[in-house]
């Protein structure tokens, strides 16, 4: 009797538990292949794996317990090393030696797609960062989902050609492959929110972080700019579909599937002009787009603005893991 007491109690933990999980969804629409790094934060559950090779127009869904909280980005360039069976990733690399990055986390310039899960008032917090730089367009978009700010952000633009030159990082063939922050390229108070820069009122947006900002409104673009880069669903009612390098056709039908209608007047996802912050805080470089007027509009940035006009509203709250 007791033996099956226990079990009726162990198979409803069970069911509740697989109940209020969520899925991720990973797709590469990149044309080339793209390693996901996972990482759990302190005092997190653990998620089935923590990195894995991803194919063009290859998929793949990973599990989070409730309350989960991380972040998830992409790798690129990655190989092994013939003599010493070593892993290594040009971007996005965590540190292992293995594909699977076992608690590493990203090193800058990285895209961050950062995630709470169930959190504060019941809500699943969610943002794309561009803090630490760029080396991927990600987006993410909720499946389903509930709540007033429960919708798609992140960054549709490849960064790493229009990148400032000083901000640039150069593979070995000459391209750029990510774009460094501010922060990462010049080490200031000022440009890492740090010593007498660290409070929202201390620290501004530079000219770098709006080069950011301006390419991809939805997207943080430095440490407190959460008042239009974090988004809500009601937890337990999405799952999130992760796309890198997305494009505009496969994410009109992804955000179609969202259940809430967007704000009107609210910003896209993309600028329209794609035309970029010039110098004005004493940087000595010269920035690709900082002349007083911006290059004609491109068809990419055109069709995004003309599918995606609209952003979601969010709470100020901070998702720095």
């Amino acid at each position: 009797m007791a033996a099956h007491l226990l079990l009726s109690v162990s198979l409803l933990l069970s069911s509740l538990s697989g109940a209020v999980s969520t899925t991720f969804t990973l797709t590469n629409s990149c044309g080339y292949t793209v390693w996901p790094g996972l990482l759990s934060s302190a005092g997190s559950p653990p998620l089935s794996t923590t990195g894995f090779e991803l194919a063009p127009g290859e998929s793949r869904s990973v599990d989070a317990p409730a309350a989960w909280s991380g972040r998830i980005w992409g790798r690129t360039l990655c190989a092994a090393d013939p003599g010493s069976g070593r892993f290594s990733c040009a971007t996005g690399e965590c540190g292992s030696g293995a594909v699977e990055c076992g608690g590493g986390s990203a090193a800058p310039p990285t895209t961050l797609a950062e995630f709470t899960l169930n959190g504060a008032g019941g809500n699943d917090f969610y943002d794309v960062s561009l803090v630490d730089g760029s080396n991927l367009p990600v987006v993410v978009v909720p499946q389903g989902g509930a709540g007033a700010t429960c919708g798609a952000t992140g960054c549709l633009v490849d960064l790493n050609g229009p990148c400032p030159a000083d901000l640039k990082v150069v593979g070995a063939g000459g391209a750029g492959i990510a774009c460094k922050s501010a922060c990462e390229a010049y080490g200031r108070p000022q440009d890492c929110c740090s010593g007498d820069y660290g409070t929202p009122a201390t620290c501004q947006p530079s000219a770098s972080s709006q080069f950011f900002k301006n390419a991809c409104p939805r997207a943080y673009s430095y440490a407190y700019d959460d008042a239009t880069s974090t988004f809500t669903c009601a937890s337990g009612t999405a799952t999130y579909l992760i796309t890198f390098c997305p494009s505009i056709s496969s994410l009109k039908s992804s955000v179609s599937s969202t259940t809430n209608p967007p704000p009107s007047g609210s910003l896209p996802l993309i600028n329209d002009t794609v035309s970029f912050a010039g110098r004005g805080d004493g940087y000595s470089s010269s920035y690709p787009y900082a002349s007083a007027s911006p290059p004609a509009p491109c068809p990419l940035a055109l069709a995004a603005a003309a599918a995606l006009t609209w952003l979601l509203a969010a709470p100020r709250h901070q998702l720095r893991l």
